[in-house]
């Protein structure tokens, strides 16, 4: 518990007991300082009879060490259910010694008749009491409608989706829009506010006038913008496509790809790691760790957000001076930017996340650029699958991206390699893949942190804009 700051502490009353229900503390960094205290006494010599003997009493410190963390039991207690019985006379039987199996058992102990026992899973994900009034129902503003309630959504939605307003194009759609919906450009104009949006808005045009598709992350790499306020701008100036080479991009109104043949550069691909025993590296191994996990499933148990953390003196003697100072405030140019691993390939670095999404124009490698080059000038139809590339193309990607991934995590960690044999005219065939696919959505607070890595787009945009 203590490795990991996110958990907190358990207690358990009746540790025997698997039915027993934990108490939980939270972590909080303090700065203080284990002492061990000793209390001498000795006794003074009786000098008269009458005369009380008073002990001479002696205080030793002495100080151990610093501590620097601290767990303080600050919920309550929850509700424990005990295996027990209430018979027709009222009296309680316990029942462990009949559903808990402590060593194998034979047959009879599974086809005994006992009463039914089913301990709740769960009875509270909270431990802090929550003052609820009964309180009448919200008052929205005005234009809200409830959400329609039918056959196939019984529970219906907890509230509106915000109306972002954004334009969605299939691969086989006919028609591009030109131009936004009335609604997003109410809504920008008004979310645009002061000189700082303005200034974004035009930065973002003219990234759309140098390069008419981009992914938001790009976008988020090149600009400084608050992502509500990105999550407006974008469907003002561009719209969305769902399907098809350009899949999870923005688009530059009145720009159709699919009659562009140089539009083949600004195709995606999505780029997973590979990992497994057959290329020599387990998940365990990988120097690119996943942003989620099934298996780091974060329980009630967990703390949400931490504390804003105190100046301790551990901090003390680690220094804090400006260079040292990890909290310092980027400046609002840079505030919400992302650094350019998020959508950029290069050669010799490895991706942020296990699975990436990039456009061909950001493949920075000449041998994946000669990959995607091969049909310069005699490209004939755009594929759904390929776009305007040759067949295969984004498996030989993928293939040769692999490839140096591979070479770097050879060279940075090549015990793990040490039983592997490499083919010698250098080609594998590498066909499993693995990766993550994360949905992850943004923050909607205002001290949005900007992680170093990207976002799932495909399907998190779609949640954000419907």
């Amino acid at each position: 518990i203590y490795a990991d700051p996110a958990k907190r502490l358990e207690l358990y009353f009746r540790p025997k007991d698997p039915y027993c229900h934990p108490v939980c503390a939270n972590r909080f960094p303090t700065s203080t300082m284990l002492l061990r205290v000793r209390r001498r006494s000795k006794k003074k010599q009786q000098m008269d009879t009458e005369e009380q003997i008073q002990p001479e009493v002696q205080f030793e410190m002495e100080i151990l060490g610093i501590v620097t963390t601290v767990y303080k039991f600050q919920g309550m207690s929850d509700f424990q259910y005990l295996a027990m019985h209430s018979g027709p006379d009222g009296k309680q039987t316990s029942m462990y010694d009949k559903v808990l199996m402590l060593k194998p058992e034979k047959e009879e102990f599974f086809n005994r008749d006992l009463p039914l026992y089913i301990p709740p899973p769960i009875f509270s994900r909270l431990d802090t009491p929550v003052d609820y009034f009964y309180r009448p129902d919200i008052q929205h503003r005005s234009g809200y409608n409830n959400p329609q309630v039918s056959g196939e959504n019984l529970i219906g939605l907890s509230r509106a989706r915000r109306p972002h307003n954004a334009i969605f194009v299939n691969f086989d759609d006919e028609e591009i829009p030109t131009k936004p919906l009335d609604a997003a450009v109410q809504n920008w104009k008004k979310v645009c506010t002061n000189p700082v949006d303005k200034k974004v808005e035009e930065e973002l045009r003219k990234l759309f006038e140098a390069r008419p598709v981009w992914s938001r992350n790009a976008v988020k790499a090149n600009i400084s913008v608050h992502p509500d306020k990105l999550k407006v701008l974008l469907p003002y100036l561009a719209y969305y496509m769902l399907t098809g080479p350009w899949r999870s991009l923005w688009v530059r109104f009145g720009y159709d790809p699919r009659k562009q043949p140089e539009a083949k550069i600004y195709q995606v691909l999505d780029f997973r790691i590979r990992c497994g025993m057959k290329y020599g590296y387990a998940a365990t191994d990988m120097p690119v760790k996943a942003k989620r996990s099934t298996y780091n499933y974060s329980l009630p148990i967990t703390v949400k957000k931490q504390g804003s953390h105190t100046v301790s003196v551990h901090d003390l003697k680690q220094g804090l001076g400006s260079a040292g100072t990890s909290g310092a405030k980027k400046p609002p140019s840079s505030r919400y930017k992302l650094k350019e691993s998020v959508y950029i390939f290069r050669e010799g670095a490895l991706p942020p996340y296990r699975q990436m999404f990039y456009q061909l124009c950001d493949l920075n490698v000449e041998s994946l650029q000669k990959i995607i080059h091969r049909n310069d000038g005699s490209e004939s139809e755009c594929t759904e699958r390929d776009g305007w590339c040759l067949a295969k193309t984004s498996d030989d990607l993928r293939d040769s991206m692999s490839l140096m991934i591979k070479q770097i995590i050879r060279s940075t960690r090549p015990a793990l390699f040490s039983n592997t044999t490499s083919s010698e005219d250098g080609k594998e065939q590498l066909a499993y893949e693995s990766g993550e696919d994360e949905d992850d959505e943004e923050e909607e607070e205002e001290d949005f942190k900007p992680s170093d890595g990207s976002e799932n787009e495909m399907e998190t945009e779609i949640l954000d804009y419907v």
